[in-house]
């Protein structure tokens, strides 16, 4: 495939933000990313397929040295060690992959309800091992929804002695649970929302086991002021997310600057992993060369 060609299946018309120096990478030659990027499966099945284990191939072909998967406590245990051993193989790091069964629709670790509280720890347990597994480092932990009879304060309180019992069972592992805030208009009602808020419960937990997941899209619909919030939450930040706004595609597909936020990210010495949890804007094979077109732009801010 000639270049003219790749970058019109790639949308760079429609992108228009190619520097003229640019020289990006075609399909199948593995582009040096300067950031850690992470894809999820589905996001390249038109060109790999179905198959979980061609998707990791695929996704390793192209340059990504990670991968993420929400659903991966839940997979068969049989495809988690293939998995991990295709990982291996390839140089990929495994990225989050969520922790426990999250409470949509009712509160739990803010009720302080001690069934409530012995389920959520009984499942971090149980991740314990699919993290060593599959050779994960990191688990995504949602708090549930607000309990609403409760003070903020008593609610804040019952969830920072619950991720204090979880960090207990997590750090003899060197395991980490990364606290995702989300936003009030895809989720509204939960008790986890904002990056102070996540800041202020990780230092009151004060455990290298409890940290924040940074996840782009929530905190731009949440609170905006991307810079400075990653700023002052910099040092209880272990692993962000990506997704523009909106829609919660790829980069350059909504309103936020990613080369400026990458930059600033790369220049804090992060080396940690950027998971890529978004849909393709555009379905297809065309699609997903658009992704990949849209993260070699957004890396090149050097």
């Amino acid at each position: 495939m000639n270049r003219r060609k790749f970058n019109t299946l790639a949308g760079l018309s429609t992108l228009g933000m190619m520097s003229a120096k640019a020289n990006y990478n075609p399909l199948n030659t593995p582009y040096q990313y300067h950031l850690n990027y992470a894809p999820h499966l589905g996001m390249f099945k038109a060109h790999a397929g179905d198959d979980p284990i061609d998707q990791l191939h695929f996704m390793a072909d192209q340059g990504f040295k990670s991968f993420e998967d929400n659903e991966m406590r839940n997979r068969p245990l049989a495809l988690q060690e293939k998995m991990a051993k295709t990982m291996s193989e390839r140089g990929m790091k495994m990225g989050v992959f969520v922790a426990h069964n999250i409470a949509w629709n009712r509160p739990n670790l803010a009720s302080g309800d001690k069934d409530e509280r012995a389920a959520f720890l009984s499942e971090i347990k149980s991740s314990i091992d699919v993290a060593k597994r599959v050779n994960a480092k990191w688990m995504t932990v949602v708090p549930g929804l607000k309990d609403f009879r409760k003070n903020i304060e008593y609610q804040t309180v019952n969830v920072i002695d619950t991720l204090k019992a979880a960090c207990e069972l997590l750090e003899p592992h060197g395991l980490v649970m990364v606290l995702e805030p989300l936003n009030f208009r895809n989720h509204p009602g939960l008790f986890l929302s904002e990056s102070p808020q996540a800041n202020s419960i990780c230092k009151a937990v004060g455990s290298a086991s409890c940290k924040i997941l940074f996840d782009i899209y929530h905190q731009q619909i949440q609170e905006g002021n991307l810079i400075p919030n990653i700023e002052n939450c910099w040092d209880e930040i272990a692993y962000f997310q990506i997704g523009d706004n909106p829609g919660r595609k790829e980069p350059y597909s909504g309103e936020i600057n990613y080369k400026n936020v990458f930059k600033y990210i790369h220049e804090k010495g992060f080396d940690g992993i950027l998971g890529m949890e978004h849909g393709n804007s555009v379905a297809g094979k065309e699609g997903e060369l658009k992704v990949i077109k849209a993260y070699q732009m957004a890396d090149d801010f050097i």
